[in-house]
Formats: structure tokens, C-alpha cells, sequence
């Protein structure tokens, strides 16, 4: 049975001097079809050197099905490679962030958004056609201000569909738990969206590498309920750029220790995120 990211697999990692001229040609096409003047929602795509990754992204965000109206804008993080180039071939408005980590480029994107909603979105990454419209029917609920997805990752010869599918499975476990408590701990940047009204009155965090999303989910939560989506037509899929050299149940375990510091700290009652700077990566 085909996989509904297959075909973008198909330039996926490759240089975009390999990419088809009529695969760049339609995303630019279908992209500008896509652009509402007056957008209920702003899909935020961020990226530094990711060349081999961005168009993917792009023409996957070009055939999404959404009954609301959306902009989509792009953040190059002061890219080195032809980044920046695909971002303007696709005919997308973009803005270049010369700050780098996440949060800078998160927070350029802000700024320059028009939607009451905000979505980000990981240049790495490959979202399915229904996620936009799914997270944003959550998102409009009464009382919720946030919403988290679950995402897969692409099985490659380094990791088995079996083994990939018990990771995923021990993970979202462990997630779903965490979230009733702890539900900022959850929140993963490549899968969130949140009310960009009450996000413009926060501030990213831009003194860290990573947890510049659960840093924004904790300032959000005085605000209303930060919803996990379980939904199986909101699972994004991505690469394993956040890894580096730990496999995916090194990565898992570490998380575990970090942030939740043995299963008991799940069901603590204490805001604790902003006291544990070990779960953040301080930038140098």
C-alpha cells in the first residue's frame, strides 16, 4: 500500500539542482492558489540549510485541503545554501532571520504573520493534506489556545518500519500521559499551532537551541487548554535532524530523564518547566 508521503520521498534529501522543473513550476502554482488576503491562519515554514528538504515540504503544504483560508510565508535563517533561492522560486512571501536558533526564526515569523492562528511548520518535515483543517477545527474550540500533533519518522535503512512503529507507539504513549499535567512538555514545534493573538503578547525564547516551543506552550497555558490531537490524519512525518547521532529510543529515554524526571513528576501539580534549565539547550 503507497504511503501518502512516498512521492515526496522522491526528492526528499536531494539537492535542488535534482529537482523537476515541473514539480518546481506547480508548487509555485497551486501555492499562490492558496493565498488568502484577509487568512484565518498563517503556516510558517522555517528553515536554515535545508536545501535538500524545503522544496519537499513546500509542495506537500501545495496540495493541502483546507476549508479556511491560510497565507503561507517562509523565515530563512540566514541560510548558506540555496534555501533562500527555493523560498522565492516558489513565489511565497519570505523574510530572512540573521539571528540563528529556532526561536529567532519562530519569532520572525510572528511578526510577520497575519493569521489569528499560527502554525509552525520545520522545513524538514512533510505534513499530510487534512493537517492544517483537522488542528485548526481543534484549535477553534472554546477555551483552547494551542494544539500538538504526533509525527512519524521516515523508515530508512537505519530503521525498520516494526521498530520505528513500537518507538512511535512507547512515545505517544508517554506523551498522551504527559500532557494531562504537563501538556507543555508535549508540545513539539514541528507539530504546533496556537492563537497568534495571545502569542504576539509573549515572548520566544532566542536564548536557547531547542525549547523555544515548550517555553511558548507555558506562557500560553494562563491563556486556555493546549490540546494534544491523537488524530492519525494529523501525524506529520520528518527526518531525524533533532536526533544527531543517538538512535530514536536514545533520544526517547533522554526526553524521559530531562523533562520528566521519572513517571511521578508527570502527575506533580508545580510549574516546573521554566526551574529545569537542564531541559533546554543553552546556546553558547
Amino acid at each position: 500500500m503507497t504511503k501518502w508521503y512516498e512521492k515526496y520521498m522522491t526528492i526528499y534529501g536531494k539537492p535542488f539542482s535534482e529537482v523537476p522543473e515541473d514539480i518546481i513550476t506547480g508548487t509555485r502554482e497551486r501555492l499562490a492558489k492558496l493565498q488568502s488576503p484577509e487568512p484565518l491562519a498563517s503556516i510558517v515554514v522555517i528553515g536554515y540549510n535545508e536545501e535538500t528538504h524545503l522544496q519537499a515540504c513546500l509542495w506537500a503544504i501545495s496540495e493541502i485541503k483546507c476549508k479556511y483560508p491560510v497565507e503561507i510565508i517562509g523565515v530563512d535563517n540566514d541560510s548558506k545554501d540555496r534555501t533562500a533561492e527555493i523560498y522565492e522560486k516558489s513565489g511565497i512571501p519570505y523574510y530572512t532571520e540573521y539571528q540563528h536558533s529556532c526561536g529567532y526564526a519562530r519569532r520572525c515569523g510572528l511578526q510577520h504573520s497575519r493569521g489569528k492562528y499560527y502554525f509552525d511548520v520545520d522545513s524538514d518535515t512533510i505534513y499530510p493534506p487534512q493537517y492544517y483543517e483537522i488542528m485548526l477545527d481543534h484549535l477553534m474550540k472554546p477555551g483552547v489556545v494551542a494544539v500538538s500533533a504526533t509525527w512519524g519518522y521516515f523508515p530508512d535503512a537505519n530503521h525498520s518500519k516494526l521498530g520505528l512503529k513500537l518507538f512511535e507507539m512507547c512515545r505517544d504513549l508517554f506523551l498522551w500521559i504527559q500532557h494531562f499535567n504537563r501538556p507543555e512538555l508535549s508540545v513539539r514545534g514541528l507539530v504546533f499551532a496556537y492563537n497568534a493573538d495571545f502569542g504576539r503578547k509573549e515572548e520566544y525564547r532566542v536564548d536557547i537551541i531547542r525549547g523555544e516551543d515548550g517555553s511558548m506552550a507555558l506562557s500560553l497555558k494562563k491563556y486556555g487548554k493546549i490540546k494534544f490531537v491523537r488524530d492519525r490524519r494529523c501525524r506529520a512525518i520528518t527526518g531525524y535532524g533533532t536526533i544527531g547521532n543517538q538512535s530514536v529510543w536514545q533520544s526517547f529515554l533522554h526526553h524521559v530523564k530531562i523533562q520528566g524526571k521519572g513517571i511521578t513528576r508527570i502527575f506533580s501539580k508545580k510549574d516546573h518547566y521554566e526551574d529545569r534549565e537542564d531541559n533546554l539547550v543553552k546556546q553558547n
